[in-house]
């Protein structure tokens, strides 16, 4: 077996490669979802950044992680699908490889819980996919072993690449793959792990009160400003209507009483003739 290293290839080459790749899939029909990651982070938000942070946590895949971020950067993953307990992928290297890896649904018993000790803080799934609940919270989401996210384990992939190593470079390319996508969906994790992230939701409250957060000033609208965003008109609080005036025994209402008039230089209030 020969073990001598591969020439370098530069990264303007591998680019020029994997575009012929996605346009020779094009014209054959092949729907494709690439993943794209430019120089710095591979992923951005919180939890694309969090499930990269769990791949480098684990020393299993130390050694073939940094050349699947070259590979990811260099735009070689040009297909990515993330399922129920699936991913499947497409990275272009010497030639067109195709990657799979299986991902073991979270355990019911570790999901529970998750959702026990989060039920008091969690009632909106919104800030749930931003990533913008307590630190405590994600914290326990994103805990190593009982959060969402799976050790090595419960990970198990294939590569038709001629690569001996356990995890090849086209696996850790799709495995860092799968963080870039989560920073635009952030929902695909719920999804991979197989469990429903609005059950968290429906729990809120168990246990004792939700833990709520009122909105800033700066996120408060103001009825102009819900005028302007959904397009229509918001009316104003509704005037005061004048006090009723009471009715004499006749049926009549009573004249409004008149102002005394200003004192005179004397001291005195003048009145109208004839009162």
């Amino acid at each position: 077996m020969d073990f001598r290293w591969r020439p370098y290839v530069p990264v303007a080459q591998r680019r020029r490669k994997a575009a012929r790749a996605v346009a020779k899939l094009a014209r054959s029909g092949t729907p494709l979802s690439p993943v794209t990651a430019g120089r710095g982070a591979i992923a951005r938000t919180f939890w694309g950044k969090a499930w990269c942070e769990n791949l480098e946590r684990y020393s299993d895949y130390s050694n073939r992680l940094p050349r699947g971020r070259a590979y990811l950067r260099n735009g070689s993953v040009i297909d990515l699908r993330i399922a129920a307990g699936s991913v499947t992928a497409q990275v272009v290297g010497s030639s067109l490889y195709r990657i799979e890896a299986s991902i073991s649904a979270v355990p019911a018993r570790q999901w529970q819980g998750i959702a026990r000790d989060c039920s008091q803080s969690i009632d909106s799934l919104v800030e749930l996919l931003q990533g913008q609940l307590s630190t405590s919270v994600m914290e326990r989401i994103t805990r190593p072993g009982t959060g969402l996210f799976p050790t090595p384990k419960e990970i198990s992939f294939s590569c038709s690449c001629p690569d001996w190593a356990a995890m090849c470079k086209h696996v850790a390319a799709t495995l860092y793959g799968v963080g870039a996508r989560l920073d635009a969906q952030p929902e695909l994790l719920f999804i991979l792990r197989k469990v429903d992230a609005q059950e968290l939701i429906a729990r809120a409250g168990e246990g004792g009160p939700p833990v709520r957060r009122s909105p800033s000033a700066g996120r408060v609208l103001g009825a102009s400003n819900l005028a302007e965003v959904f397009g229509i008109d918001v009316a104003g609080p509704a005037a005061t209507p004048p006090p009723a005036r009471a009715p004499t025994k006749a049926g009549k209402q009573t004249p409004p009483r008149r102002k005394a008039k200003k004192a005179s230089p004397k001291g005195k209030v003048t009145r109208r003739a004839g009162r």
